[in-house]
């Protein structure tokens, strides 16, 4: 059974400490906290997911080289600049920024991972990097000063920690976030690191980071945009004793439940936050021919900019949701789908239902809205979340480079 820790974060796990500073990266009037570390006091297995797009930071080009391995202690996480096309300088100071961590926890250059966020096209002001990393103190609390470290355009930090049994003992799976815009599916933009103190199988630790970050992080949507700066980390440093979890096993279903419960109550809280963000809408998508349609459906749903509208104006315009399912792909019969807004039943066998407007727009007064739609067509079924579209989140973005 999960059990939520309270206030927890990277650092609930046995074994982890976490500490930040402000270097100067921000500007000033921003966050007070701009470099930050997270280190297991032990080597640990590590994975991760990175972004897919074409153009990439050389901060996600040397943690994805890393990571590869399958192991590693720390990562130094950086806010205010995205290290991203800035030539081959990039590379060569993510590679630094890395050796001054190592440095400063007493591992090895390649057991350190770095991520990067902020604006695109500035080198990292490496000099104030050198100055300021000796500054960041590691403990065991360091896990609120991590999460506000790492945040650019986000109004508060994100972490969450749970403790699950595995094989009669007690282990903890903890988190931190940031990303509030430029967020979509297909690992949105955002950084993410989770920390476990289980013993998990580097294979095995790798592929339950896939899954449940497909379930999750992949699942969305602020903007429709995705950044050049993606990455989610997890690290297993089996502080908590017990036998290896594998795949396959009853220990590896817990763990998998415990990663995936932690990822998706992230990636919910990223997109609550969503810039200039009002409501969250939840997206199901039932009765699909596969997984892979449902969540094709649920994330053009909540992707759909028309349907952000939509939510924003209370508005229940059943069309757009129509409309964006129609455009998904999937394999469905339009004459089988029922629709439903905020739990009120508004279509059914591709036609509408008659309904009070008035009922319909108080039932999508609220601060977190379901759409679910059901296509029977099989029995698969996914959710995806996104937020509506404000004037705030256009005023914000026209001027976010100043």
């Amino acid at each position: 059974m999960i059990e939520i820790i309270r206030d927890g974060g990277v650092t609930s796990a046995k074994g982890f400490l976490a500490g930040a500073t402000y270097a100067g990266i921000k500007t000033a009037g921003e966050e007070t906290l701009d470099l930050a570390i997270l280190a297991s006091e032990t080597p640990a297995a590590a994975a991760g997911t990175f972004s897919t797009n074409k153009v990439l930071s050389p901060s996600v080009v040397l943690s994805s080289q890393r990571v590869a391995g399958g192991a590693a202690r720390a990562v130094v996480a950086n806010s205010g600049c995205a290290n991203c096309c800035v030539g081959e300088q990039g590379l060569r100071d993510a590679e630094e920024t890395t050796a001054l961590a190592a440095g400063l926890i007493g591992a090895t250059d390649d057991e350190v991972l770095i991520c990067s966020t902020g604006l695109i096209g500035v080198e990292l002001p490496m000099a104030l990097v050198r100055q300021s990393i000796g500054g960041i103190r590691l403990t065991g609390q360091g896990g609120g000063d991590f999460a506000r470290a790492i945040m650019t355009t986000d109004s508060r930090p994100k972490q969450v920690a749970v403790s699950v049994d595995i094989s009669g003992r007690r282990v903890t799976v903890g988190g931190a976030a940031k990303g509030v815009g430029m967020i979509h599916p297909n690992m949105a933009t955002m950084l993410g690191f989770v920390t476990t103190d289980a013993p998990v199988e580097s294979g095995f630790l790798k592929q339950a980071l896939v899954d449940s970050v497909d379930a999750s992080f992949n699942m969305i949507d602020v903007d429709g945009d995705q950044s050049t700066n993606d990455t989610v980390l997890v690290l297993a440093n089996g502080a908590a004793g017990g036998a290896e979890v594998q795949a396959g096993s009853k220990a590896a279903a817990a763990f998998q439940e415990a990663l995936s419960y932690v990822c998706t109550e992230l990636a919910k809280d990223l997109v609550r936050d969503g810039e200039g963000a009002q409501r969250l809408m939840e997206v199901v998508v039932e009765g699909a021919g596969s997984l892979g349609d449902a969540r094709a459906a649920a994330r053009e749903i909540a992707s759909s900019l028309l349907v952000k509208a939509m939510v924003h104006g209370r508005d229940p315009n059943w069309g757009r949701v129509m409309m964006a399912l129609g455009k998904s792909g999937i394999e469905f019969n339009e004459l089988e789908v029922d629709v439903f807004i905020g739990g009120i039943h508004l279509v059914h066998q591709g036609v509408a239902i008659p309904y009070l407007k008035d009922a319909v727009v108080s039932a999508m007064s609220v601060p977190e809205l379901e759409i679910r739609v059901d296509v029977h067509a099989g029995d698969a079924a996914a959710t995806a979340w996104g937020c509506d579209l404000t004037e705030e989140y256009v005023i914000f973005n026209s001027a976010y480079s100043t």
